[in-house]
């Protein structure tokens, strides 16, 4: 199946012995080499990326249904900045700092393969801890023009949003948010466009990019789900690299498959499991 899904079956192998009581090694995160991809990048050389496998326990998962619980799990390491789910993320934005060091990652889309996999909850937690850093600038996007929740999720009042400043109807300015007692900004969705798909492929979306990336040291675009909708892949051409987010004992492996296949696997900086058991940390070379 591919390393990604050695370390998944690994990790539910290591959860089933926990729950069964049998004897196993320390519970550990597996850290690993990238999704299988093609051939690397000529110039530069692709970089190391990772497979994340984060221990984000089974009550940090977002639920179907918008409730002030389903929210308050979204913005949790807005809550519990201390809590074992926020020391995943700041491990997790080592990592991509790592990545960085060898080639510009400074817009990061965040996606699953299908809706409910928890793609918001991480595009939220990683942009908090990007934001906690001292002198880094830090905006999160929520590109989700059919089903937004940034907003709702962390509580923003909202005048102007994305689908405004792509069809120039409000300047970026008008639409930026900062969330209250955080050094975080947020471009937001306010009103959903008839036209979401269109407005994602636009030259608009491309420059908007541009201009955000010169702007910002990083650049956190929540992205729809992406198998069934061109939203997730549009959008991802024109970031320097993905985020994948797999639900734990949820999302079946063929749509992970199918997903990773549609983004174009060598985009793909690592991948999040979310909604694994709480597991101590190591690295792993999966070579």
């Amino acid at each position: 199946m591919g390393k990604v899904y050695d370390a998944l079956k690994r990790a539910d192998e290591e959860r089933g012995r926990r729950v069964h009581g049998a004897a196993a090694a320390p519970a550990e995160t597996p850290y690993s080499e990238p999704l299988p991809a093609g051939s690397p990048r000529p110039d530069p050389p692709r970089p190391r990326s990772l497979a994340f496998l984060a221990g984000l326990g089974r009550a940090q998962l977002p639920a179907a249904k918008e409730t002030a619980g389903t929210l308050n799990k979204r913005r949790i390491v807005l809550l519990q900045p201390d809590s074992f789910v926020a020391e995943q993320f700041r491990t997790l934005r080592a990592r991509l700092d790592s990545l960085a060091a060898n080639r510009p990652i400074r817009t990061i889309g965040v996606t699953s393969a299908l809706p409910g996999d928890g793609k918001t909850l991480a595009s939220i937690g990683l942009a908090v801890v990007n934001a906690m850093q001292p002198g880094r600038r830090v905006l999160l996007v929520d590109c989700d023009l059919r089903k937004p929740s940034v907003a709702s999720s962390l509580g923003l009042r909202v005048d102007a949003g994305l689908a405004e400043v792509l069809t120039e109807s409000a300047p970026l300015e008008d639409a930026l948010v900062r969330v209250e007692g955080h050094e975080l900004e947020v471009l937001p969705v306010r009103a959903v466009p008839q036209n979401p798909s269109e407005l994602l492929a636009s030259e608009g979306m491309r420059k908007l990019l541009e201009t955000l990336s010169g702007r910002y040291d990083r650049v956190i675009l929540d992205l729809p789900s992406t198998l069934g909708l061109p939203d997730a892949k549009t959008v991802s051409e024109l970031c320097d690299g993905v985020i994948f987010v797999v639900r734990a004992d949820v999302t079946p492996e063929p749509e992970i498959a199918s997903a990773l296949d549609v983004l174009d696997r060598r985009r793909v900086l690592g991948l999040v499991m979310n909604g694994s058991e709480p597991l101590s940390s190591r690295y792993e070379s999966m070579r």
